[in-house]
């Protein structure tokens, strides 16, 4: 591929233009160009090969925002190159500077939002990742999608089977280690166009399995390779797909000043909808990675619920909290409490802070149960 440089004659923006508003797409690029006075230089789609020979021209250090998409790392990588600022903004912080709001969306609209988003001081931009990054996100992706093959391959056996009166346990373990015996036990109503079927979906199964394997085997190896890895798998509730997947995920997690900010990050804090010095908190925000969230707070109801059986100072506060506000209620959220504390690999020593108030409260039933105790 030929290498594209920097270009010395001057053009209409070079040497003028500080900040670069982008809204990509499969085949053209709008781009929204200012400068330092915020007056607008050029507003022009390009198409997709001639977008980094335009950008090769725009001075250097010259800011060049764009919102997070599929392809968004791979521009920010190739524009970074280029000696450029690139920045990626969140799709949910940008839609608020669109002027012409929810009604007026298009490419040059949008373009025009991101380069004003980017010249907000208090903005919050995605970090790039790297190649090895979202190289081990392909692995945990095609992992979840193997996983979800299987859970349907396994319920379409049975399925299948329970047409014909065939019904086993619910665990994939118990079913596999019967299946093969049912296929060749002539005593059951089951044709044979219908045992062909059943062994297809099982052929299928077995592959998923293979698949599933594989992925495990790519995870292990980046487990045992990648020392950021190591250091957070050995934290309370992680395993090594979670320590994986984090490491790649997040990458410096030296960018949080404390654990609470990485569980803001990732959308483990209280939703908030206070006013006039009244604080009205509900769930988890949800924010960040959905796949990583889920996680990390798998890991951390399993350390919930055998904190029990530990005598450190983590696991004695979580046994403290579960007790207080209901040993069945807001689980989720006390999981949330206990991942902000010990799933941050960028706390050496994670200390245990004061409790908020969403997670003093004690639910309905709870207070029921306490009044009608002898």
């Amino acid at each position: 591929m030929e290498q594209i440089t920097r270009v010395q004659a001057p053009i209409a923006v070079r040497g003028q233009a500080v900040r670069v508003g982008v809204d990509l797409a499969k085949r053209v690029i709008q781009v929204h160009a200012v400068d330092a006075a915020g007056h607008v230089l050029t507003s022009r789609a390009l198409p997709r090969d001639k977008f980094v020979a335009w950008c090769a021209q725009l001075p250097a250090g010259c800011i060049v925002a764009m919102e997070t998409s599929s392809s968004s790392h791979h521009w920010a990588r190739k524009l970074a190159a280029l000696g450029l600022d690139a920045r990626i903004v969140a799709a949910q912080l940008v839609s608020p500077y669109r002027r012409q709001g929810a009604s007026g969306k298009n490419d040059a609209n949008d373009a025009a939002a991101v380069c004003e988003a980017a010249s907000r001081p208090q903005m919050h931009f995605v970090p790039v990742k790297s190649i090895e990054q979202q190289s081990m996100l392909c692995v945990h992706r095609l992992r979840e999608g193997f996983k979800a093959e299987r859970v349907a391959c396994i319920n379409r056996i049975r399925g299948l089977l329970a047409e014909f009166g065939l019904v086993f346990a619910q665990s994939p373990a118990a079913l596999e280690a019967v299946l093969s015996d049912t296929l060749e036990d002539a005593s059951n109503e089951m044709n044979t166009l219908a045992r062909l079927c059943v062994q297809q979906a099982q052929a299928q199964w077995r592959e998923l399995d293979v698949h599933l394997a594989w992925c495990d085997a790519r995870i292990a190896a980046h487990a045992k390779d990648n020392a950021d890895v190591k250091k957070a798998a050995t934290l309370m509730g992680i395993g090594p797909v979670t320590a994986s997947a984090s490491v790649a995920t997040v990458g410096d997690f030296k960018q949080f000043r404390h654990a609470a900010q990485f569980g803001a990050w990732i959308g483990l804090v209280p939703r908030q909808h206070s006013s006039g010095g009244k604080n009205n908190l509900g769930g988890i925000t949800k924010r960040g990675d959905n796949y990583l969230r889920s996680l990390l707070i798998q890991g951390a109801k399993s350390a919930v619920m055998t904190a029990h059986k530990r005598s450190d100072p983590i696991s004695l506060w979580a046994t403290a909290l579960r007790e207080r506000v209901g040993r069945d209620a807001r689980l989720r959220e006390i999981a949330g409490i206990s991942t902000l504390h010990v799933l941050c690999s960028s706390c050496p020593v994670p200390r245990v802070p004061r409790h908020p108030r969403w997670a003093q409260r004690t639910s309905r039933a709870t207070r029921r149960s306490r009044r009608t105790r002898p």
